[in-house]
């Protein structure tokens, strides 16, 4: 227990910087193969342990958490300009009064009371799509998802605004793709061009936030939402929350009430879309469940294969991809010493596709959530919310808008991916696709298209 993990050396000054921002995605899954499930790696002065293990996956977010606080990363002045001291990154005291205060707005029956908001939203989306017209369908769901977070957590309509903040954010998330490089260090500490646009960036959302925030001061209005409970709050001494603790709560639910279920969305039109016969199975099950009708949140526990294909879709490409830690203390894990300081982080993205856990872990077989082996799992061998006391907040309202999304679209269009097109993954934040999901719509009243051999379509995981 007194020695340290085995790991790359690195290059002299900047450790293995390089190899993790040429390939980040390759690089964790060769550390694994190459070290085994605890690897010690060198970014610069700072030394990182990445876990592959479950049950060390558990330690670190569960057993011990108390040993850990939020990786350095997200205390980064871009990260916390961004989201400033919200759910996602306040500790202590102040992360246990905010989470307190926010749990009520995603109680079960409250989420539940959304659910025709949200099937309204995406019959609205495709009011304008047209049968064989291409899209990219990222965009669609990004658009959707932004519209539906803001009109359920805030009871407020951004749909005029909508495309605008969705370019605005995919600006945003650029610079995180070079977070191990000396000109993010740089970019972050120094009034570069990057550095300026960046930060303006930020102050467009800023401006939308605000002025949701605005509106409702103005109206002195109780919607039973979200943002009604954060400006009723009160604070020991009886003062309230101030526009800016306002605005970094809202900018935190608004970033994070959307990221998942846009992407679990894209990424799962992008895996039927390579997948005929799952797309056949999803089709029949929507025919039989809705037979036509628009879905509600009473046939949530009957759109099971539904379910299954966003389970498989965040398994194979989870939209958090890693979650870090810091220990705060000197401790231990997976039999190796931890000293204080030391960023930890666990990546979803390997022990999703891993062959210890799941049969053919690069196929995508929704089928998979419905088999008895799957109850075997270890509790961290899957974790796309993250897990312990700082597992995300809005799981159920992820779930449950993904399922009744796709029930909703799906029973009116399906798609097949652009002739041509090439998927890129990119690692910034989040996982996205980097130029977007190119597809070609059909409409299922009048479909033709034939369910086409899609390897051609370069469908490699």
């Amino acid at each position: 227990m007194n020695s340290l993990p085995p790991g790359p050396k690195g290059k002299l000054i900047t450790g293995v910087m390089r190899e993790f921002n040429r390939d980040t995605l390759g690089f964790i899954e060769r550390l694994q193969r190459d070290y085994g499930d605890v690897v010690r790696s060198r970014f610069l002065y700072l030394y990182a342990y990445f876990l592959y293990n479950p049950a060390d996956i558990e330690t670190l977010l569960t057993t011990e958490a108390k040993s850990y606080r939020k990786a350095r990363s997200l205390r980064s002045p871009f990260f916390y300009r961004l989201v400033g001291n919200g759910l996602v990154t306040s500790e202590g005291d102040f992360w246990r009064r905010q989470r307190r205060l926010a749990q009520p707005a995603f109680h079960r029956q409250r989420i539940s009371s959304y659910g025709n908001i949200m099937v309204q939203y995406a019959q609205r989306a495709m009011t304008n799509w047209k049968d064989g017209e291409e899209r990219d369908i990222s965009r669609d769901m990004t658009r959707l998802a932004l519209e539906v977070v803001v009109k359920t957590l805030f009871n407020s309509d951004v749909s005029n605004d909508a495309d605008h903040v969705g370019a605005i954010l995919s600006q945003i998330v650029k610079p995180f793709a070079s977070q191990a490089t000396l000109k993010w260090i740089a970019d972050n500490r120094l009034p570069t061009p990057d550095h300026r646009r960046y930060f303006k960036a930020v102050s467009e959302i800023d401006r939308i936030v605000y002025r949701i925030i605005a509106e409702r001061r103005a109206s002195g209005s109780d919607e039973g939402d979200l943002l009604s409970m954060l400006l009723q709050a009160q604070d020991e001494d009886g003062s309230q929350m101030s526009d800016a603790q306002l605005r970094d709560e809202v900018m935190t639910l608004f970033l994070a009430g959307h990221e998942t279920t846009a992407l679990t969305l894209s990424w799962s039109w992008y895996l039927l879309a390579m997948h005929p016969h799952a797309e056949q199975k999803f089709h029949a099950e929507l025919n039989e469940v809705l037979g036509g009708r628009a879905p509600d949140v009473s046939d949530l526990p009957n759109l099971k294969y539904t379910e299954t294909i966003a389970k498989e879709a965040m398994r194979l490409y989870p939209p958090a991809y890693a979650v870090g830690r810091e220990a705060i203390e000197d401790t231990e894990i997976g039999g190796y010493r931890v000293p204080r300081g030391t960023q930890l982080f666990a990546f979803q993205w390997v022990t999703h596709r891993d062959p210890r856990y799941f049969e053919r872990p690069n196929e995508f077989e929704p089928e998979r959530w419905a088999s008895e082996s799957i109850q075997r799992l270890p509790k961290y061998a899957y974790f796309p919310f993250g897990g312990g006391p700082r597992q995300c907040i809005g799981n159920y309202f992820a779930m449950m808008e993904v399922v009744l999304l796709m029930a909703t679209i799906g029973q009116r269009f399906r798609f097949l991916l652009a002739e041509g097109f090439q998927m890129e993954v990119l690692p910034v934040l989040s996982l996205r696709p980097k130029n977007g999901i190119k597809v070609k719509l059909f409409h299922r009243a009048h479909d033709t298209a034939p369910l086409v051999d899609r390897e051609r379509f370069s469908a490699t995981l």
